[in-house]
């Protein structure tokens, strides 16, 4: 009995000890948390019903006037809109070229070299401010489209100074950098068994029909974590209107974060700025739920909730 009692207590002090361990490595992450995530999340909660700005000492409760004055505000109106078109449009676009680039990538193909560096031509610009400064080159008013549209004897376009068209430059500019989901498509892309397509040519299927036959079906899946991952990406797109456009012309491309931005540091309403932050989390909490919601008729494997 002594043996076993001894055993069992050498286990325990095992077992402890890892314990004891997991948790000192986890404590980074916990303390990370709960000092840079939790505590703004419920402060930003509590400050989204007072009249706050920062500097002051007191924080004076209103109530739900700040969610009210939203819906009273045109800045903010058009920039959810501008936002929401912004979000439709830039995501299936990216979705699709880094779905194109990835089908090409894992080809056996001469032309294989191209398309890696298609691949990683944004890489080598930089991070996204540097990559925001060359397009603004790119499309200002004597850059490289404008040279092209003029050497064609076509009319040049001033991108950023018409409210209708200085939303689409940055648009470009998101779908161009498409590496990480390209990364993802082309991961998945080799999991899916060659005797799928060798049994589709058995048959006489063609390309086409193999593609949305084979290859759509099983990448759903993924293409499901990429439409969640780069939605909410996109909701919180910021640095290509604050470097490129500053949310002009006319609040043209007043992004809702740059919205929020301005309104928490350039005017000092940071309690109106965390009422618009909720606002945007139940937005995009919506969207994403509809997500789900629908992939279970577009997602193979995806059983019914019902």
């Amino acid at each position: 009995m002594s043996k076993r009692t001894g055993r069992t207590s050498v286990f325990s002090r095992f077992v402890n000890n890892k314990q004891i361990a997991g948790n000192i490595f986890a404590f980074p992450f916990i303390f990370g948390f709960i000092c840079f995530s939790l505590i703004p999340i419920i402060t930003s909660f509590y400050y989204a019903f007072t009249d706050y700005s920062m500097g002051n000492k007191t924080a004076v409760f209103v109530g739900g006037a700040n969610f009210v004055q939203l819906f009273h505000d045109e800045v903010f109106i058009k920039s959810l809109g501008i936002t929401l078109k912004y979000v439709f449009i830039s995501v299936p676009l990216k979705l699709a070229f880094a779905l194109m680039v990835a089908f090409f990538l894992t080809k056996n193909s001469k032309l294989v070299t191209l398309y890696r560096s298609f691949y990683y031509l944004p890489s080598l610009i930089g991070g996204s401010v540097a990559v925001a400064l060359v397009w603004k080159q790119l499309f200002a008013r004597k850059g490289l489209f404008n040279s092209v549209l003029a050497g064609m004897g076509l009319n040049t376009i001033n991108w950023f100074g018409d409210e209708k068209l200085a939303l689409y430059p940055l648009i470009f500019m998101t779908v161009w950098q498409f590496g990480s989901s390209m990364i993802i498509f082309a991961a998945g892309l080799k999991e899916i068994p060659s005797v799928y397509y060798e049994a589709a040519k058995i048959d006489g299927a063609g390309g086409w029909q193999m593609f949305k036959g084979i290859t759509l079906p099983c990448l759903s899946p993924i293409i499901l974590y990429n439409l969640v991952m780069q939605t909410i990406q996109a909701f919180m797109a910021f640095t290509q209107a604050f470097i490129i456009t500053a949310g002009g012309p006319n609040n043209g491309t007043m992004m809702y974060a740059l919205n929020v931005y301005n309104q928490a540091f350039k005017y000092n309403h940071m309690g109106y700025a965390c009422a618009m932050s909720w606002v945007m989390l139940v937005v995009m909490s919506i969207i994403t739920y509809f997500i789900f919601r629908t992939s279970k008729f577009w997602v193979l494997g995806e059983g019914s909730d019902e």
